[in-house]
This record gives C-alpha cells, sequence and structure tokens, in this order.
C-alpha cells in the first residue's frame, strides 16, 4: 500500500492523477498547509523541507519527496506511463526535466509576484510573465508536431506538466493563444484519471 501525503496544489495534482491513472491502491493523507501541518515534525520527519507531495511505500520501504522523482518511481514501479523503448523513454524523462526545472519553479515564481506578494514589483512580475511566455512557447512548438511531450504515448511527462497548466487556467494565466498547448491540455483534461486526480483532496481554487 502507499501512502500519499498532499495538499490541493500542481505538485500535490501529480501524484493523485498518477495514482489514479495505474490504478493503484493508496491512502490519501491531506496536509492543510494553510495550518501548518506541513511543518509539523511528523511531517518534516517524512519530508524535511516541509514540502508536498510524499509517498511512502510500504512494499519496498521506500519515502519519496519531489513531484518528479514520485512520478519516475511510480512508473517504473509498474511500468507504465514511461514509454519502453530508449529513445521515447528518454524524451520522457527530458520533457520531465525541463518541468521540474524551468516550467513548474517558472510559474510558480509568477503565482508568488503576481498574486501573493505583500509588496508588488512591477520588475518581478513582468519578468516572470516574459518567462511563462517562453515556457508556453516551448511547449507550443513540441506539441505542434506531437500528440503528447514524450511523442505518441501519454506519459508521467504530461501529467508534470499538467498540474501546472490546470492551476494556469483557473488563476487566468491564459495559454489558449498557443494552440497546440490548449489543445493538449483539453486532451490530457478529458481523461477519467485527471479529473478525479484534480479533485484529491479538494479540488483548487484561485484563492
Amino acid at each position: 500500500m502507499i501512502d500519499l501525503y498532499t495538499e490541493s496544489s500542481p505538485n500535490g495534482f501529480k501524484a493523485t492523477i498518477a495514482l489514479e491513472e495505474l490504478a493503484l491502491p493508496y491512502r490519501l493523507h491531506h496536509v492543510r498547509i494553510g495550518a501548518g501541518e506541513h511543518r509539523r515534525p511528523d511531517f518534516l520527519a517524512l519530508n524535511p523541507h516541509g514540502r508536498i507531495p510524499v509517498i511512502t511505500d510500504d512494499e519496498t520501504g521506500i519515502t519519496l519527496f519531489e513531484s518528479a522523482a514520485i512520478l519516475l518511481y511510480l512508473a517504473e514501479k509498474t511500468g507504465r506511463l514511461l514509454p519502453a523503448p530508449a529513445a521515447a523513454r528518454w524524451e520522457a524523462i527530458k520533457w520531465l526535466q525541463f518541468h521540474a526545472s524551468s516550467v513548474g519553479p517558472i510559474i510558480g515564481q509568477r503565482v508568488h509576484f503576481e498574486r501573493f506578494a505583500d509588496t508588488r514589483i512591477p520588475a518581478a512580475v513582468e519578468r516572470y510573465q516574459r518567462l511563462t511566455e517562453d515556457v508556453f512557447a516551448v511547449l507550443d512548438q513540441r506539441l505542434s508536431g506531437h500528440e503528447y511531450l514524450a511523442g505518441d504515448e501519454y506519459s508521467i511527462a504530461d501529467i508534470a506538466h499538467f498540474g501546472w497548466t490546470h492551476i494556469a487556467r483557473i488563476i487566468d494565466f491564459g495559454f489558449s493563444r498557443h494552440r497546440h498547448l490548449s489543445a493538449w491540455h483539453e486532451r490530457v483534461a478529458a481523461r477519467p484519471a485527471v479529473r478525479k486526480g484534480v479533485t484529491l483532496p479538494a479540488p483548487a481554487t484561485d484563492a
């Protein structure tokens, strides 16, 4: 049995979507960040950085944090959501890492400076708006010639990116002008496991 510790957030949705796609049995633990539960000693024992998601796997004794690591682990555990041929496999890993190093952090910083910072810093807002547009353009170009980020096959790379494009739509960081990215988003959003995954442990809001 897998235990998932998570909150309603773009990174958390990556784990819930993957677990629902793979139909793996898991116990869901809602870590209420607004109540400071991510700073409690029992949670910090799982992730000293105090961030979600975290999984523990009773079968293997493995504990993991960082959503990209969790996605890779679940894919390798099941032999699914990661293409078997080497070229496609590394395409999936490459785009997963692009998300982890660029897309997620950039959109996350835009969310902070544009929506939550106590003091509005115009230069920071402009910078992260521009960088967000840059990564959306890169994804749009990739998807202009491929149905999914790894190629023809839906993978953990798509799940990783969808966590943040889902939030981008909710908080009006629009990308509809990037028509290939927008079409990909709608394809992924239509999957039953994705529709369920983004409601766990609760749907996200723009608050």
